[in-house]
Formats: C-alpha cells, structure tokens, sequence
C-alpha cells in the first residue's frame, strides 16, 4: 500500500509537457536536445507537424529525409502494430524472425544490381562502421579514403570520416588511423566552376597525389563517398566524376561504399542514387527513409563479398528489428504502389524550377540552386562577392520561414544553404505554399 502512495504521489507532481519544454536545458544532453529549432510538437501527419503552440508547421526536411512518405504513414503504421502483437523484440541470431528475411528478399529488387546479402543494424552511422569494418576484413588492407565536405555520421569510425565541418571533430582526437581525405568534385565550388570535367580531373589528381605519395594502391581498403553530399550542402557531383572512381577502384581491387543514408528510398527520384548515376558501388550503407521512422539500417554487398566477413567480427542486439523491418517492407511497397519515384522526379524538376526562379529574382544573395529529385538546396552568399558563404542571410531567412510556418534546415560549411527536401509524395499546392513562404521570407532580406 506504501509503494502504491508513493506511486501516485510521484504521478500527481510530475511535470506538464510545457514544464518540461522549459526544463529540457536541464535534462537533455545539449549534444543531444539542443539544435535549431528544438520545436516542441504534440503530432505529426504526412508534411505537417502540430506544435505545442497550436500552429501547423510543413516539414520540408522529411526529419533529415527519414519519412519519405510523409509522417504516421497509415500503411506503414499497420504493418508496425501487427507485427507488434507478434513479436515486438527479437536478437537475430538468438532467434531468426520472418520479417528480416522478408525484407532481405524484396531489397535486391530495388538495390543496385548483383547486392543481395544483407547485415542490418539500427542507423545510418551504424551502417558506415560496419560497411569499413567490412572492407577491412575482407581485403585484409588498413587504409579508407573520403572526400572532404562528407557527412558519414557521429560514432567514432563514421566521424573519422567525416569532413564537413571542423565542429564535428573539435576535441575528438585521436580519431581511426589509416583515413585519408580528399577533395570532392563540388562543381561550384570548385575553381572551374563553369568546367565539370576539370572540376573532376582537380578531385581525381588530388586522389591519385595521395595514391602516390601517402598510401599505397595495393594497402587500400576502400574508397567510401555520398553520390550527393547531404550535410555539406546537397552537393551533386558530375557523373564522370563517380565512373572514373568506379574505374580507379576496379584497377587497384578497391572496394567502392556508396554512402546512402540521405540519399536512399527515392530522395532522388530513384530508388537510390547509385541508380540516378548509373553507377554501382561494392557495398552500400543505407538507413534513414528504409523503414518511414523506424529505426534500421543496413550494409549491403554481394554474397561473395559479404559472405567472407568473419561471423564474430560484428554484431549487433537490436539490429534488424522485427518492428522496423515490417515497416521497411510497407515503405517499399508503398513507394512502389503509389508509384512515388517518378512524382519523386516531377515534383523535384517543379521544385528546382521554382528554386532557379528565386535565385534569378534574388542573385545578389542567392548564388546557386541545385538538386536531384526532391534533394534541393539553395546557397546564400554575401552581395557582390564572389560565391563567399553568407550563413546570416540563411539563418535570417531560415528563422523566418518558421514563423510563417515552413521547417526547413541548413547546410554546407557554414550553414550558408537551405536544404528543401520534402516527402516523395508532397503535392504541388504544398510546393507552392513553401515557395510562397521562402518568398516572403526572402524579402526580409532586402529590409
């Protein structure tokens, strides 16, 4: 009776939604809690979320383009109950659930061809340590290259990686040995920017200068890129510039990862950009929009590639859940049934056509708009300057469309650009209702 008083004593003081908002400083981690907006909601559905303040807000981001098809996708939702009543936990291995083997069998149908064994995990950085762990092994090599601007994730080897941002590094060392960084083939950036095919002649001599002079060919394990670059400003490389990596992969029996944790499940109006370029990867890394908000991840390689990793090598307690894989088949299916990568492709073509309309009406600051699919982004740049970051003027305009509504988020080195990434299956009145906003955000800029 004592405990059961102490119960509900403890009930009857516990804090209200709003206490804690005000509280969350104080609780939640600020690597964890504190990023921008840190908007309280109470509900979400398909591209609107409902705050806490009673307003609807579009999201234009797609939750770092996890929810693909829109937020508590009806479907998918579904087929995450039943399988709930099922089984809600089990330890692949242990025990051996029909779901996971359900969905290693439908993902070669969508995959690049010839990957068709599979090691699932819980998230997009769990994927790129496995994916390197994987390399490494099997090729008995040390070495892994990257591409500065990369976005790979926050665990140690996945950090290691990344080159976005110093800030994902400050006081982190020392990081995995045997990684090498080298430039990416960012058209805009570069200085060719009018010229593609030196733009990646720049890249690939940079990568061949440390094939000379700082790694052997032969002590390489992998080259690990992101066919866009999603955190360093939705980047979309030539597509020479992924072939003549295939290539110089193939002549030195370098594995190929193709990073595509944002830019999977349709984001780029294919089922994977690997496809969008026609250019096929080794080993792939895939998470975000595989399961609709669900949390997975997956490593995938061809059987004889995979198949060759030590079984005590790697594992994982909560990999492969039988929850997120129900709701990664409904993702597949529904995306197939709706038949959302060619809206994918014409909502993005509309979307980048209204973006290039700004850029046009407002190229004093906006100095490039760019994208594939629904992966879109503009950059921002200080007047009369010659392409220099101007991250004010992305914040400024950032903080406005949120008032009026719109989430969107930013990116690139100094978070100068806006990323609009929208679900697959946003409608041109919600295109034109964001782009109303952008709009009228974009005129603060001129006050």
């Amino acid at each position: 009776m004592k405990a059961t008083a102490q119960t509900r004593d403890a009930q009857s003081k516990r804090s209200s939604y709003e206490e804690l908002v005000k509280r969350q400083s104080k609780i939640l981690a600020p690597s964890f809690a504190q990023d921008w907006p840190a908007l309280p909601v109470v509900r979400a559905e398909g591209i609107y979320l409902y705050g806490l303040d009673g307003r609807e807000y579009m999201d234009f981001m797609s939750g770092f383009g996890v929810v693909n098809l829109g937020h508590n996708h009806p479907r998918v939702l579904a087929a995450a109950r039943e399988q709930m009543e099922k089984q809600v936990h089990g330890a692949v291995g242990v025990t051996l659930h029909e779901s996971v083997l359900r969905l290693a069998e439908m993902l070669p149908e969508i995959l690049p061809r010839r990957l068709d064994m599979f090691f699932f995990g819980n998230s997009g950085s769990e994927a790129v340590e496995g994916s390197i762990k994987l390399a490494r092994n099997v090729t008995k090599r040390p070495g892994i290259i990257a591409f500065l601007g990369g976005f790979h994730g926050r665990t140690y080897g996945a950090a290691t990686l990344t080159a976005s941002k110093a800030i994902y590094r400050t006081g982190l060392d020392p990081f995995l040995p045997g990684v090498y960084h080298v430039p990416y083939a960012d058209v805009y950036h570069s200085t060719h920017p009018d010229d593609p095919t030196k733009c990646v002649d720049e890249s690939l001599k940079a990568l061949e200068t440390v094939l000379d002079r700082l790694i052997s060919p032969s002590q390489v394990a992998a080259i690990i890129v992101e066919p866009i670059q999603g955190e360093g400003g939705f980047i979309v490389p030539p597509r020479e510039f992924l072939v003549r990596l295939r290539e110089l992969c193939d002549r030195h029996q370098i594995l190929l990862i193709f990073d595509e944790v944002q830019t999977g499940f349709g984001r780029t109006g294919e089922w994977f950009a690997a496809q969008a370029f026609d250019v096929e990867p080794d080993v792939l890394a895939i998470a975000k929009g595989i399961a609709n908000g669900f949390p997975l991840g997956a490593i995938c390689a061809r059987a004889e590639l995979m198949s060759q990793w030590d079984s005590t090598v790697h594992g994982t307690t909560f990999g492969g859940s039988p929850i997120s894989c129900a709701a990664a088949i409904a993702t597949i299916e529904t995306i197939r049934d709706e038949e959302l990568l060619e809206k994918a492709k014409r909502s993005g073509e509309y979307l980048l056509s209204r973006l290039k309309e700004l850029k046009r009406k407002h190229h004093q600051v906006i100095g490039d708009a760019r994208g594939i699919g629904l992966m879109t982004a503009i950059e921002f740049i200080m007047p009369g300057s010659d392409r220099e970051p101007n991250g004010p003027a992305a914040k400024k305009v950032l903080n406005e469309a949120l008032s009026r509504g719109l989430l969107l988020y930013p990116c690139g080195l100094r978070s100068h650009a806006i990323r609009l990434a929208p679900p697959l299956n946003v409608t041109r009145e919600q295109i034109n209702r964001a782009m109303e906003i952008l709009e009228q955000s974009l005129q603060t800029i001129a006050q």
